[in-house]
């Protein structure tokens, strides 16, 4: 089944702290993992950021809120403990517990007032904010920002001259590790036109190996003959790898055709070069940044 939002796994959370004895956040995700029947797969998931697993940042929001609504405690870092008004809730026959249900204590709501104090900063993201925790809203909200803006960019790369698309490929490959130089970059793509190769660039700073591109503005799909022309003109070079990038899009059967073949060959299409544009800040430049901060345990830490 999929992961559980974050609200189902209240009640559930509560229930495991009712023997009345500390738990570790690892044993509550260990055991809710086995009532909801995941796959390791789907316990091990990550949010888009890849730095932390969605389930156990469900399982950690889930925790938040119940201590926000005062039916658990955190005795230290990491553990939890169920509260006097938690005992109370579950002496009560409930079918789930939810921010509705939360809404009855008033610290809960004063920590809701913060809160969307703060989703007022973005509204798109707060019509989804009771379904996700903060950092799913926040990272969707993020995703939504860089898909605009690798539109934009794109937009921009396909109005720029020949000239001036080479030398974003030479700054890009640059930004990524590749070549040596600018100068000896630039010098290698700028070779162009040969058998249907528009360059070559080193793989690394010591010209251990070398990768031959192809670039091309193209507004269509390219298609499988065109990139069998290249792989053609990488045999004729005897070369062992190559990439090639377009404005447009790839077809389908060019897409399986590279799959399986040898020289290895890379597909970069246009929506994927103004991400890469993007990840290596190659046209684009930072309008704000957010810092999420925690608490630091060691600072409360007395005697």
């Amino acid at each position: 089944m999929a992961v559980p939002d974050f609200q189902s796994l209240m009640l559930p959370l509560l229930r495991i702290a009712g023997d009345g004895k500390e738990h570790s956040l690892s044993d509550v995700r260990e055991r809710l993992g086995a009532e909801f029947k995941l796959t390791q797969a789907e316990r091990e998931e990550l949010l888009p950021s890849g730095r932390q697993s969605r389930f156990g940042n469900r399982v950690a929001w889930a925790k938040v809120y119940l201590e926000q609504g005062g039916l658990l405690l955190s005795p230290r870092r990491g553990h939890l403990l169920i509260s006097d008004r938690g005992r109370d809730v579950l002496k009560a026959p409930l079918e789930q517990i939810d921010i509705k249900f939360l809404g009855q204590y008033p610290e809960f709501i004063e920590f809701r007032r913060s809160k969307r104090e703060a989703q007022e900063l973005y509204a798109p993201a707060a019509e989804a904010a009771d379904a996700e925790t903060p950092e799913e809203a926040l990272e969707a909200a993020h995703a939504r920002i860089e898909a605009s803006l690798a539109s934009e960019v794109l937009a921009r790369v396909k109005t720029g001259s020949p000239a001036f698309f080479e030398g974003l490929v030479v700054e890009l490959l640059l930004k990524m590790g590749y070549g040596g130089s600018r100068a000896d970059a630039g010098q290698a793509i700028g070779k162009g036109g040969d058998e249907g190769i528009d360059g070559v660039i080193s793989e690394d700073r010591l010209g251990l190996d070398i990768v031959y591109l192809q670039a091309k503005r193209w507004e269509g799909s390219v298609g499988r003959p065109e990139i069998q022309k290249f792989v053609g003109a990488l045999h004729g070079k005897r070369a062992k790898k190559g990439v090639f990038i377009t404005t447009g899009s790839f077809s389908s059967d060019a897409t399986a055709y590279v799959e399986h073949i040898d020289p290895k060959v890379v597909l970069i299409d246009g929506r994927r070069l103004a991400e890469l544009m993007i990840d290596f800040e190659v046209g684009v430049t930072t309008a704000r940044t957010f810092h999420v901060k925690r608490v630091d345990s060691d600072y409360f830490e007395e005697g």
